[in-house]
């Protein structure tokens, strides 16, 4: 969070400029669009010589709120229709905002799954301590919507800020198991072991808009949105909104 923070403190320098020519444009992103959004960032100042990109990663709501109170920011990307309205009632997006990427919740847990979680119902059993988001994040409200439906009484013992607290907090052996995103887990590799929710509904669609309205902000929407930008999302576990219809 260090890092995040100090980034969050250079911001107001990171406004974008008035012409191409040594420009810094601020996309602010959901945590689980670390390694995307950052390979998509590289594309796009390889496309846009003398363009800067700087990628603020956290808490979509946090982000959509920050926007609104004026940090600087040219585009949003948020895990969750909830957070990117933020933004919208708010008026800080410029753009109707697009989707562009669907995620799905899942259980991981620490390799050798050492408390034997098999499923949602796993997480009340006595002695497993979980971990989720906050309430107030996306994949907070998407667990508690998944742990309703199931009616689970189960209660972690952290919630933490962002999905990659969760997750860092499961790589660490802190706790037994953690719900994250699938891209998440993915992205951890032989750090943690999955395990499904069983829960078809588990899912949540990513939204993007632009944040005043900059020409280069609206290419860097482009990307995300373009073949090219879809098939790095793809490659890193992400899923076409089904609004798309074709997958693309």
């Amino acid at each position: 969070m260090r890092g995040l923070a100090a980034l969050v403190l250079l911001l107001p320098l990171a406004a974008c400029g008035g012409d191409d020519d040594e420009q810094t444009l601020t996309v602010l992103a959901a945590a689980s669009l670390t390694g995307t959004f950052t390979e998509l960032a590289t594309t796009f100042e390889d496309e846009h010589p003398g363009v800067d990109v700087v990628v603020v990663l956290g808490s979509s709501t946090t982000l959509a709120e920050q926007a609104v109170d004026g940090a600087p920011g040219d585009v949003l990307a948020t895990a969750d229709a909830r957070a990117m309205e933020v933004a919208v009632d708010g008026g800080a997006a410029s753009l109707e905002p697009e989707a562009f990427a669907l995620n799905e919740l899942v259980i991981v847990t620490p390799p050798g799954n050492p408390a034997d979680v098999t499923g949602l119902g796993s997480l009340a059993s006595p002695g497993v301590d979980w971990a989720r988001c906050v309430t107030s994040a996306p994949c907070g409200a998407l667990a508690e919507t998944v742990l309703d439906v199931r009616a689970s009484q189960a209660e972690p013992v952290t919630e933490e800020v962002d999905v990659k607290a969760v997750l860092a907090r499961v790589v660490a052996g802190e706790v037994d198991a953690g719900l994250v995103y699938r891209t998440d887990a993915l992205a951890a590799g032989d750090d943690v072991e999955t395990v499904e929710t069983g829960q078809g509904a588990a899912s949540t669609i990513y939204e993007i808009t632009t944040l005043g309205g900059s020409a280069l902000a609206s290419d860097f929407v482009e990307l995300v949105r373009s073949p090219e930008g879809q098939a790095v999302l793809r490659d890193a576990g992400f899923d076409a909104p089904r609004i798309f219809g074709d997958g693309q």
